[in-house]
């Protein structure tokens, strides 16, 4: 059976194709099937946030963060906290998107262009003719996991957004009482008084018993105790670096010699030797 199948791989790959895609057809993707099955964090406007969504989005931020903080420890940036504000980041952000999409607020091609002109990083890409080295710009791009449509994309996202939060911010007003407590603050004054004692003054008024020492001493004894320690000091003799220092001629040796003769001549001592000859009397 396995060897027909074999044989017959193409015919088999035919049919299960006609079997597969009439099934998708009627029954239908769902989302989780191309996200790996991803739980959902959050829910915006019928939109759902993964978990995956998550996990990028954190990832990108803390890589940010150690571009412009190399010194930052990784731990702060993995902490739940920090995973949290990120989440609620992204939740805002699509919030604002919603509200910009809900107002009609679309960012132009004129505006884009000019946002990408006012960008160091791109208008220092610009050749001596005023165009746009493509290459440059495409690598640009590809440094932050974008294609130039994309960023150009997010770019406009953020303009768009940037517009919402902008009406929000130039529409706000305060009345009476905010702008009171705020300008009190600024205006208000007061009046201080400070009197100084000085311990000079009071000391030859203080009268200090042996009794009232004792009473203290006896209260506050850790005050008075030190932790024990010892001073040591050690003579290091070096004989390598003393026979490099002395330097001795022969009148010094003789002169050794002579003072020391007993010491250095031992006992007088005699060696003899014999032959002995063993002969008869004749």
């Amino acid at each position: 059976m396995f060897e027909s199948i074999r044989k017959h791989s193409k015919i088999v790959m035919f049919l299960l194709f006609l079997l597969i895609i009439p099934s998708f057809i009627l029954v239908g993707i769902d989302s989780n099937y191309f996200s790996g099955g991803s739980p959902v964090v959050a829910r915006v406007d019928g939109k759902d946030i993964t978990q995956a969504d998550w996990d990028n989005a954190h990832r990108m931020e803390s890589d940010r963060i150690r571009a412009q903080s190399p010194g930052i420890d990784a731990k702060l940036l993995d902490s739940p906290q920090a995973r949290y504000a990120t989440l609620e980041r992204l939740v805002r952000d699509r919030v604002l998107q919603v509200a910009a999409h809900d107002m009609h607020i679309l960012t132009s091609d004129a505006r884009l262009a000019r946002e990408l002109q006012s960008i160091p990083q791109i208008a220092a890409l610009k050749r001596a003719d005023g165009t746009l080295d493509a290459e440059a710009y495409r690598a640009l791009a590809g440094a932050q996991g974008l294609t130039p449509e994309g960023l150009e994309a997010r770019i406009r996202q953020d303009l768009s957004v940037n517009q919402v939060m902008g009406g929000v911010m130039g529409s706000a007003f305060s009345g009476p009482a905010e702008a009171r407590l705020a300008l009190d603050a600024l205006f208000q004054r007061r009046e201080i008084q400070i009197a100084r004692f000085n311990a000079s003054a009071f000391v030859s008024k203080v009268v200090v018993t042996d009794a009232d020492l004792e009473a203290y001493y006896t209260a506050h004894p850790a005050k008075f105790q030190q932790a024990e320690q010892a001073s040591v000091e050690y003579v290091v003799l070096d004989l390598d670096a003393v026979k490099a220092g002395i330097t001795l001629s022969e009148d010094d040796l003789r002169t050794y010699y002579k003072e020391n003769l007993n010491r250095l001549a031992g006992k007088e001592e005699r060696r003899a030797s014999h032959i002995l000859i063993n002969a008869s009397k004749d």
